[in-house]
Order: C-alpha cells, then sequence, then structure tokens
C-alpha cells in the first residue's frame, strides 16, 4: 500500500472508459478510484514494501504456475468493482473461470471483477483506518479472503465474509488460502528473508 491523497470529482464525472484514458494519459502516475468517483493519487511503494510485495507476489505467483487454477495479479492491475470504484490491492488472485468468462476487452481494461482473494500491506506510513476500510469493500463487492498485512506491527487480519475479522499476531506463523486457494500457504517468517 501507498500514501495516497485525494482530487474530489464532484465538479465533474468520469464514465469507466474516461477514467481508463486518463489513467493512460498519465501513466507515470498511479490512481485509484473510490466509490464516490474521487480519484485517489498513489504515491511510489517505500522500498521496504516493495520488497515485500515482491516476495508476496512471488510466492503467489509459484503457487498458482504448479497449480493452474486461477490468475495471480501484481500491485499495479486496477479491477471495476460493482460498486463503481477502481481498486489496486498488492497482490491478487482471481479463479480461472471467472477470469475467463470476462471478455478479451473487459480484460484489457479494468476489469469488471473483484478478485476472489487480495493482499493489502501496511508499511509504516499508512493508515490503518483507511486500509481496513478498504479490505471491507473488497468483501462488500465479492472478494473471498483478503489478507492485511500489517509490516510494522507484525499483525495479519484476515478478512472472510460474514465472519468477524481474525487478528494474527507475530510473523511466526504461516497463513493458509484455505478453500479458496487450495493448498496455497504464506509462511511470514519467508518473507523477512
Amino acid at each position: 500500500m501507498m500514501e495516497t491523497f485525494m482530487i474530489n470529482t464532484n465538479a465533474f464525472r468520469m464514465t469507466d472508459k474516461d477514467f481508463f484514458n486518463f489513467c493512460i494519459q498519465n501513466r507515470d502516475l498511479r490512481f485509484e478510484r473510490d466509490k464516490n468517483q474521487n480519484i485517489l493519487v498513489m504515491t511510489p511503494t517505500h522500498s521496504e514494501t516493495g520488497r515485500w510485495n515482491a516476495n508476496i507476489l512471488a510466492i503467489l505467483w509459484m503457487w498458482n504456475n504448479s497449480c493452474k487454477l486461477g490468475y495471480a495479479f501484481d500491485s499495479s492491475t486496477g479491477f471495476t468493482l460493482s460498486n463503481g470504484a477502481v481498486r489496486s490491492p498488492d497482490a491478487a488472485w482471481i479463479k480461472k473461470g471467472r477470469w475467463e468468462a470476462l471478455s478479451k476487452k473487459d480484460r484489457q481494461r479494468f476489469a469488471h471483477i473483484c478478485p476472489d482473494f487480495v493482499i493489502e500491506l501496511k508499511s509504516e506510513y499508512d493508515s490503518i483506518k483507511i486500509l481496513q476500510d478498504k479490505m471491507q469493500e473488497w468483501l462488500e463487492n465479492g472478494c473471498r479472503l483478503g489478507w492485511l498485512i500489517d509490516l510494522e506491527h507484525k499483525k495479519v487480519y484476515i478478512y472472510v465474509p460474514d465472519k468477524p475479522v481474525r487478528v494474527v499476531e507475530g510473523f511466526n506463523q504461516t497463513l493458509s488460502g484455505n478453500h479458496i486457494l487450495h493448498g496455497f500457504k504464506l509462511n511470514l517468517k519467508d518473507l523477512l528473508t
């Protein structure tokens, strides 16, 4: 996750196509759009957070490459949610059949789909409240499993629909993808190397 600032767009509204073109025209910047159509400008990831993100994505990609159950996505990927927001998690995974059911045109934009699984990383500069709200938004739009990893406090918040958020403390744990990502495990100690 990155620090953000918001551009209030009450004076104008962008369609999905307008927002996509706006992002293309400003490709050196990273944007999200919230459900109220405000544009969130993202700062670059801090170096340590970027290293952790790369480790997580590599582990997710290797698992997915071996089982071929779906598709893994990096932190640059935007997804258009059913509430109109366009969000980018730090890492995401979508079940194969769901992704392949999308049109080729939709897959080449900010696809109209919510990932089955997302990971968000919280660095010391991020607001836990903003990230917790974002995790709830993922769930409200169809995400089936989410992990909010708090690097600073060595905590993981586990989000599953219709269940209270579970908190795992310490990085001597191995997280399991459970029934969503069959056989996927993330040993938090592996992230420290």
